[in-house]
């Protein structure tokens, strides 16, 4: 192991290799990625690969267009095939009132050039043919959002990354952050010691845990969400179709399965990666609604990964104020892999003492003690 790196960068997600690669290709030399497991072993590889543009404040459009602008051309510029599709997005609304937000988001949205337009029932199901569209209000619509893999998305960063020089050092933990006079001195890790003044906190779902290292409260926490996958089927839709009533997410992946996955308020925060049966009954009762179609299809698996969410569920990014050298991009809430490619730009050009494409400071983690939250209106819990 090496004993000493401009950077250390606590997470082999896809938001660590992400990161990694930017900073490398903006010039910064001896990075180093600690991943405590394998690359996609978090939520990165557990997560349901949608990529959406459709948000309702402006903070989030840009991230998410500036991602999606960067992942067309990624397979080309990593040189590996991330599978990038845009199939679009349908957002379904469950009443007028939502109904009346969503124009407000679409109005957002296409000042910003993101080409997204309120449909009426009867053309959503044009859009998703076997959608049941029985008192739906309407619904919107973006052809430009999309899926990636997220395992060969997160690969591809990561040789990239190593091809400019990153150190990935798998199977090995961080054990603790060694801080002076408020400044970041080094990383302790299961294979030694790495001085190093500057630290990124990539951790996902355990990045309250990481910052205690350096004796800093994040106030994340982590959720388990659960996802199944049904065999595959012929060709049926594109989208990706989803409920910010319900928190269903359902989409065709390349393979022809159906993936769905679905939020659930009560779940109590932990890090368990179980599976259980109540999720498969909720999650089939509330998929049949709006697909009936998929009665008879078998499940064939199903897993959970870990949200780390905030109390507003918008990322922590950029430097802690009072410790110098400790920068964050945690607390993603789920929409972590979808603006990957935005935010790591950001977090690299901040890290060079540049100024980023887009300005991310009401996202500090000194916003929950100024009471400054920032409200997005279109989650998925």
């Amino acid at each position: 192991m090496v004993k000493g790196a401009e950077v250390v960068i606590i997470g082999g997600g896809i938001i660590g290799s992400s990161i990694a690669y930017y900073l490398a290709k903006e010039g910064c030399e001896d990075v180093v990625i600690l991943e405590r497991e394998y690359p996609s072993w978090g939520a990165t590889g557990r997560c349901g690969a949608g990529i959406r543009q459709q948000w309702g404040t402006e903070m989030n459009c840009r991230l998410a267009k500036g991602s999606v602008d960067l992942f067309k051309d990624l397979s080309a510029e990593l040189d590996y095939d991330i599978e990038f599709a845009q199939g679009g997005y349908l957002v379904l609304a469950t009443s007028q009132t939502q109904l009346e937000q969503y124009r407000r988001n679409v109005s957002l949205q296409n000042s910003l050039g993101i080409p997204s337009k309120i449909v009426t029932p009867q053309e959503a199901k044009e859009i998703v043919p076997i959608l049941r569209t029985d008192g739906l209000p309407g619904a919107a619509y973006c052809p430009t959002d999309g899926h990636a893999n997220p395992f060969k998305t997160n690969l591809a960063y990561l040789r990239a990354a190593q091809r400019l020089g990153v150190s990935f050092y798998k199977f090995t933990e961080a054990k603790g952050i060694e801080m002076k006079g408020g400044r970041v001195r080094g990383v302790l890790t299961s294979q030694g010691r790495i001085e190093t003044a500057r630290v990124v906190n990539a951790a996902g779902g355990y990045s309250a845990q990481i910052g205690k290292m350096a004796g800093l409260e994040i106030p994340t926490y982590s959720e388990r969400h659960q996802i199944m996958v049904t065999e595959p089927l012929d060709h049926l839709f594109d989208p990706m179709v989803i409920s910010f009533t319900s928190g269903l997410y359902c989409q065709q992946v390349p393979p022809g399965s159906i993936l769905m996955g679905m939020g659930d308020p009560d779940e109590p925060h932990s890090h368990d990666l179980s599976s259980s049966w109540q999720f498969l009954q909720k999650m089939a009762r509330e998929a049949l609604k709006i697909l009936p179609i998929l009665r008879d299809i078998r499940v064939v698996r199903q897993w959970a990964g870990l949200y780390n969410k905030t109390p507003d569920a918008q990322p922590i990014l950029g430097q802690a104020e009072k410790l110098e050298g400790f920068y964050m991009a945690v607390g993603f809430s789920g929409h972590g892999f979808m603006i990957a490619p935005m935010v790591s730009l950001i977090l690299a050009r901040l890290l060079m003492g540049r100024e980023p494409p887009i300005s991310v400071e009401r996202l500090s983690l000194e916003r929950f003690e100024r009471g400054e939250l920032v409200i997005e209106p279109s989650v998925v819990g």
